[in-house]
């Protein structure tokens, strides 16, 4: 491997043999893999880890606080593509992405060593955060340059395909984060899990990156930023050329509104938040979603590869445009298919014997705020109304307004029962008489079904992932690469996308609708895909080392 990559830095055309971009593609896979790990493990344990390093008084709020935290490590990731986007066009691919596994290894691993809010209180969330925004920094340089490196080693006619190992990093990344989570949890009993097992899946992201850095050290520079270097084509501020030339900035914002953040909203709606959906909405126990996710996901997972050789055959534009309109118009459908497979009671319950809240609803006092969905002592939550909603919602339970009763501020009536005013005990008594399901009966789980569900809808988030990668290095010039491409990856990513189980959440909560969180990547993708269709070129595979690709 080492003397075929040290040819090309000669800076003539020379092509690597198969067996050395087999050596490239795996070298760069593996490291983005236990990178996606280390971001996704945290998510992984996102509503177990609102026990543990949040305030308890206020369940909601601490679900909806760990998964703002896990937001965090989303939102800041552009800031790490500029970053290391700018060093990446000025020191080169190798090294840059070398910087980034240690910082997100070592974050990781710090992550499993904080204190809980029980013993060190506030302290506890706010060390989360700050471990966050590292991984996030990492995050936003990491996958740059592992696909800018893979593409600028590779025959073009191979991008798509090559470039489709990287993007199948990520869910594979997510898949051995909730496999060594199911070991973790079969090895010890659930106290010892809550006690001090939650920390082991973190930790032991220390081995990963002693492979990481292993593997990625005997990596030689890319060819592309070689021949640049000696050629003298470096860009003197590639932060200033991409964002301060409108030919730049332009290609960037298409880049943006036109693809990835449809891109990022449909990964994180089918890929992370249908997780949640499951445990919060449908009512399955942690465990067997895990479960469910994983086969899905191993199942589904050859399909980013599939896409992305399909990309070099017949152009990638269309394919993800595709992608985007079924998930725009599939959502819903797909997401009331779960209810029925993992919950057939609940789902067959909402529709014989609806909930209705009966409330004067027009001076706001159903309403909750965004404010309110992180900050546990703020006056919407003592709104009786709010309570209510919220109690039914986290039972995964639709409801429909109703016009007030007489005297009662609220109440609620469920078949042949009303119950005034607000008694938490006495709604989930009432409900339970009604043939309510406190939890999922796991013998009624048709999780064949699951699983399939699970699997359409990896295969969706693939159309959109598998060759977004190699389509982005196609679109923008060698030059400012690293920068111009990780930008607006990471904002579709990291913010459309990232944002998505807090905001689904926040939705459903706010709207008292279990699908009502659904509202925001549908409204994303469809808004995307028609962008994208009208103004996207379809990139085939081209020379990438040229001064201007466009």
């Amino acid at each position: 491997m080492e003397a075929g990559l040290a040819r090309q830095s000669s800076g003539e055309e020379i092509t690597l043999s198969r067996k050395e971009e087999r050596q490239v593609v795996l070298a760069s896979t593996l490291g983005t893999l236990f990178e996606w790990y280390d971001f996704f493990i945290y998510g992984s344990l996102a509503v177990f880890m609102s026990q543990v390093l949040f305030p308890q008084d206020n369940p909601t709020v601490s679900l909806l606080a760990a998964l703002g935290a896990l937001a965090v490590g989303f939102i800041i990731r552009p800031l790490g593509a500029v970053m290391f986007g700018y060093l990446g066009d000025k020191w080169g691919r190798k090294y840059t992405f070398l910087i980034t596994v240690v910082m997100m290894g070592g974050a990781t691993v710090l992550i499993g060593c904080l204190p809980t809010y029980e013993s060190v209180g506030h302290l506890s969330w706010i060390l989360l955060l700050t471990l966050r925004v590292v991984q996030g920094l990492a995050v936003g340089g990491e996958y740059g340059g592992a696909v800018i490196y893979v593409a600028e080693h590779c025959e073009p006619k191979r991008r798509g395909l090559l470039t489709g190992w990287i993007q199948i990093t990520s869910s594979a990344g997510l898949i051995l984060s909730l496999i060594v989570i199911l070991l973790t949890q079969a090895s010890m009993s659930a106290e010892d899990f809550r006690q001090w097992g939650w920390r082991l899946p973190f930790i032991l992201s220390i081995v990963m990156l002693a492979i990481s850095v292993y593997v990625r050290a005997k990596l030689h520079e890319s060819p592309v930023f070689t021949r640049m270097k000696q050629q003298n084509r470096l860009s003197k501020n590639p932060v200033k050329e991409t964002f301060g030339q409108w030919s730049s900035l332009k290609l960037v914002i298409l880049a943006l509104v036109g693809v990835t953040a449809g891109q990022g909203a449909t990964y994180f709606t089918g890929q992370f938040y249908v997780m949640i959906f499951m445990q919060q909405a449908v009512q399955i126990d942690q465990k067997t979603v895990y479960e469910l996710i994983v086969w899905g996901f191993i199942i589904g997972a050859p399909t980013f590869v599939l896409f992305a050789w399909l990309s070099d055959r017949i152009g990638r534009k269309w394919i993800m445009m595709t992608g985007l309109f079924i998930a725009a118009i599939g959502y819903h459908s797909m997401f009331g298919a779960l209810l029925k497979a993992g919950n057939p009671e609940l789902a067959q319950v909402m529709q014989t014997t609806p909930v209705r809240i009966h409330a004067d609803t027009s001076g706001g006092a159903c309403d909750f705020g965004l404010q309110a969905s992180l900050v546990s002592a703020h006056p919407d939550h003592k709104k009786v109304c709010v309570q209510a909603k919220k109690l039914l919602v986290s039972k995964g339970i639709n409801f429909e307004y109703a016009a007030p009763l007489a005297g009662q501020e609220i109440a609620m009536s469920v078949g042949d029962t009303t119950v005034n005013g607000f008694d938490a005990k006495a709604y989930s008594r009432a409900l339970s008489e009604a043939g309510y399901p406190q939890r999922a009966d796991p013998a009624r789980i048709d999780k064949v079904t699951i699983v399939l569900i699970l699997i359409l809808m990896t295969a969706v988030v693939a159309m959109v992932y598998g060759p977004v990668a190699a389509y982005l290095v196609e679109l923008f010039p060698a030059r400012i690469r690293y920068t111009a491409l990780s930008f607006p990856y990471h904002i579709g990513a990291g913010i459309f996308g990232g944002i998505v189980p807090f905001t689904a959440t926040y939705l459903a909560q706010a709207s008292g609708n279990i699908f009502g969180g659904l509202m925001y990547p549908v409204v994303v993708t469809a808004v995307v895909g028609v962008i994208g269709s009208l103004f996207l070129p379809n990139t085939r595979a081209k020379a990438i080392d040229e001064e201007h690709t466009h």
